[in-house]
């Protein structure tokens, strides 16, 4: 590994904070990153993706999902993980939302959620019940933060383009736990992205500083009484951490920190970093994330409790809830005949709606969303083109392949799946032992074996999942991966 060209700033930083232990933490920018990967749940046990995994595994204390990746593997070329059986992502970026701890049936909204490695994290926690909101200000980071999460397979988020100024003035007191991953200096993250030490200053950091208090202002109105708030970042500085969590809680008398669950190698946030009229005693129930003291990258976490008033539900707001009228026969008619031809059931039969030419399933208990901006208000199904229905990617990565009447089940190690993901068209006669179904034209799912071809049928038919659509032709297999996330 190349040696880190570390802005001399920073390390001063370092040094004045951190005394005795400073060089412990110097040391490890001399070795690689950590890499972790977190398994889907939402698509197979861990321990079937154990099994089944390609590479080995160490396990995570702080996440049950979460696993040690050696250096010299490549997980990110993996069938699996197009398939969305896994995310990659820093093992301590695991810790963040195993505190918040969401529940099924709950409102959740990620505030800043691009490119969505804490959000697909959120979804599987909820088991994909109850609502979740995926909200990312950026606009050209939203491409990433939807194909994460139809990769995911997730059904129940509605993904927003807002700011969270106009999020709290439309939802008000609305959620049971709101997450805010916040823009910051990015100092954690030195070692997996050397540009971030290029782009490093100490202007950048009161820059950071004064946007994460505006959105935390905001934030603090979303979340319903007795509900949590969990405000995280990637940065070492005490100046977008402890500072920030200092004027938030003098400024929201209403939320208190509270401590959460700790693991090996989590160490308490640093009061005593800030000047004596700052700081808090408190804020020694945050937590720091420290690379020479665990696994991972560095972070800082802090949860905070919103009081409950004496009245129960006295103050949650509680918008209108969304109309879902029955679909035009029309369009239901062409909806279901797609679902008879090629699927064992209807995957989805209630809170359709169809915005624009595509159809959704709304999350339970979806709001009215008037006026915000909207990229995706549930499970994308697909979309009415003339006289026919054309299923969305992110119906064939929700679907288990036991509900498909045509299916490709592919080797993960074949070259023809392979040609799949660089968006090829396949000769179907060449590859007939891996199909199932009739063989009238139309569409099809392809999907991925596992990596042990010496698995008997059975196992196989267990562990194939969906990567796609494809469309039978003539005997030719016409390529509908999504063109986006094409293979090079």
């Amino acid at each position: 590994m190349a040696a880190l060209d570390l802005p001399p700033g920073f390390l001063l930083r370092m040094k004045h904070l951190l005394g005795e232990e400073f060089q412990d933490f110097l040391d490890i920018f001399n070795s690689s990153p950590c890499h972790g990967l977190r398994v889907n749940t939402l698509k197979l046990p861990i321990e079937q993706f154990i099994n089944i995994s390609p590479f080995p595994l160490s396990p995570l204390p702080w996440c049950t999902s979460g696993f040690l990746v050696p250096d010299d593997e490549k997980p990110g070329k993996n069938p699996y993980h197009a398939a969305g059986l896994y995310y990659l992502q820093d093992p301590s970026a695991m810790a963040v939302v195993e505190i918040l701890a969401p529940q099924p049936f709950e409102r959740v909204l990620d505030l800043a959620a691009a490119p969505g490695g804490k959000t697909t994290h959120l979804a599987s926690m909820m088991n994909g019940r109850g609502l979740l909101v995926a909200n990312e200000i950026k606009t050209k980071r939203i491409g990433h933060l939807t194909m994460n999460l139809e990769r995911w397979g997730a059904r129940n988020v509605l993904i927003a383009n807002e700011t969270p100024e106009r999020l709290a003035g439309h939802f008000g007191a609305y959620f049971d736990r709101v997450l805010v991953d916040a823009p910051c200096s990015g100092e954690g993250m030195f070692r997996k992205d050397p540009t971030a030490c290029q782009d490093w200053s100490e202007g950048m950091i009161q820059g950071c500083a004064v946007r994460q208090t505006a959105i935390m202002h905001y934030a603090a109105r979303l979340v319903r009484p007795g509900g949590w708030l969990v405000y995280s970042t990637c940065t070492f500085n005490p100046e977008e951490n402890e500072s920030t969590i200092t004027r938030f809680i003098r400024e929201h008398a209403d939320y208190s920190l509270v401590d959460p669950p700790r693991w090996p190698g989590f160490t308490t946030g640093r009061p005593d970093w800030l000047p004596d009229n700052e700081t808090l005693p408190e804020l020694r129930r945050t937590i720091r994330l420290w690379p020479h003291r665990l696994q991972g990258e560095g972070h800082f976490i802090a949860m905070l409790h919103r009081d409950e008033p004496d009245s129960k539900n006295r103050g949650i707001s509680q918008p209108r809830l969304w109309r879902t009228d029955k679909l035009p026969r029309s369009l239901q008619q062409v909806y279901e005949t797609f679902c008879r031809e090629n699927l064992n059931e209807i995957p989805a039969m209630d809170r359709l709606a169809v915005v624009g030419f595509r159809l959704y399933q709304l999350p339970e208990g979806m709001p009215r969303l008037n006026g915000l901006r909207v990229i995706h208000p549930g499970w994308w199904l697909g979309t009415f083109k003339k006289d026919r229905f054309e299923p969305a990617h992110a119906l064939a990565l929700s679907l288990k392949t036991s509900n498909c009447y045509h299916l490709l089940s592919l080797p993960a190690d074949s070259p023809e799946l392979l040609a799949y993901l660089r968006c090829e068209n396949l000769d179907l006669d060449s590859i007939d032992q891996y199909w199932s179904g009739g063989k009238k034209d139309g569409w099809v799912v392809v999907a991925v074996q596992p990596h042990n071809s010496n698995a008997s049928p059975q196992v196989k038919d267990t562990f194939a999942f969906p990567m796609g659509w494809g469309k039978r032709v003539h005997g030719i297999l016409k390529n509908h991966y999504p063109r986006g996330l094409q293979w090079k």
